[in-house]
């Protein structure tokens, strides 16, 4: 019997024009006793920093002479955006696929952002389970993401330990604006439409690493292992709330500063047109949308950014899983 062991392999997704390497790095974590294997990345998206700290002290904490199998991890997916401190690669080196998140499987002959998915998925497909880490806005309840209907993918969810699980409906159950904006192209949607069971955490905040934010993703890490029988110990009971996202976002329908209604706050129930804020023009203080939900459920994220453009996201709420 060994101790376990970690490697960290330099891999080339792709190559600029230049003829750089684009490149990353690939934690392999191999267990003492054979077991599943876990493929967890974080920054596919470069502004969302609190998954990669998450992999760092995941990296610190797993035992690996406990580990049964192993643990596959990308502390930086997308190493365009993560240098950009930006959600999307610029135009000039993507021009049909700026959002890595849309495009999965990929594709070892297309686009650059097709050619990064298509080198990821290699490893994506020797693994038995998925966690894809992001990071959403400040004022935001952390959830984890899963396929509706897909009880495997709602065990590793529920495991994950966010005090929010949010069911997507995808493919045929889907709505039309699901399939308008590509979701069926984000990693954990092909991952599960391949048979792997896989997440997306939602953990709170950007460009800044917060400390109980990286708690709760370790934690969770640590915990999927245990689900997956990867690492000993039991996933302790939680009382957790489960919603669907039927994708209802409040949008700007104008460009201005948003003043958020005084005393609302994420993790609040609203009623169908409850007013989230305002939107006004700074130089004739005129109110240019007063904007309210289209249905009642789970306020979960609220931005507080004042200044927006038309069609950005005010407010995110989801329909409660018992109504």
């Amino acid at each position: 019997m060994t101790d376990g062991a970690h490697t960290a392999e330099r891999v080339t997704l792709a190559r600029l024009p230049s003829g750089v390497a684009l490149t990353t790095t690939v934690h392999t974590y191999r267990g003492a006793e054979p077991g599943p294997t876990l493929y967890v990345q974080a920054a596919q998206h470069g502004r969302e920093i609190n998954g990669t700290e998450v992999l760092r002290r995941f990296h610190e904490r797993l035992p690996l002479e406990s580990l049964s199998g192993t643990v596959i991890a990308v502390p930086v997916a997308n190493p365009l955006t993560f240098d950009r401190v930006s959600y999307t690669t610029p135009k000039q080196l993507d021009s049909v696929h700026p959002n890595m998140n849309r495009i999965w499987p990929g594709d070892a002959e297309g686009s650059l952002h097709q050619r990064l998915a298509a080198r990821l998925w290699e490893y994506v497909t020797a693994a038995d389970a998925v966690v894809d880490l992001h990071t959403g806005s400040p004022d935001m309840l952390p959830h984890v993401v899963y396929r509706e209907g897909d009880e495997r993918s709602r065990g590793l969810a529920a495991a994950f330990g966010t005090d929010l699980l949010l069911a997507e409906g995808a493919g045929e159950d889907a709505p039309d604006e699901w399939h308008r904006r590509g979701f069926e192209g984000k990693l954990r949607v092909a991952a599960a439409e391949a048979g792997i069971p896989s997440i997306t955490p939602e953990l709170a905040h950007n460009k800044q690493i917060l400390e109980d934010v990286v708690e709760t993703g370790v934690t969770g890490l640590v915990d999927v292992c245990r689900h997956l029988d990867a690492l000993p110990g039991a996933v302790p009971e939680r009382d957790q709330r489960s919603a669907r996202n039927h994708l209802g976002q409040v949008s700007a329908a104008d460009a201005g500063l948003f003043r958020p209604t005084p005393g609302l706050a994420v993790g609040d129930e609203v009623a169908e047109g409850a007013p989230i804020g305002t939107v006004y023009d700074p130089t004739t203080y005129d109110a240019l949308q007063e904007a309210r939900t289209d249905r009642g459920g789970l306020l979960y994220a609220l931005t507080r950014e004042a200044t927006v453009t038309a069609g950005d996201q005010l407010a995110s709420v989801a329909i409660p899983a018992e109504r």
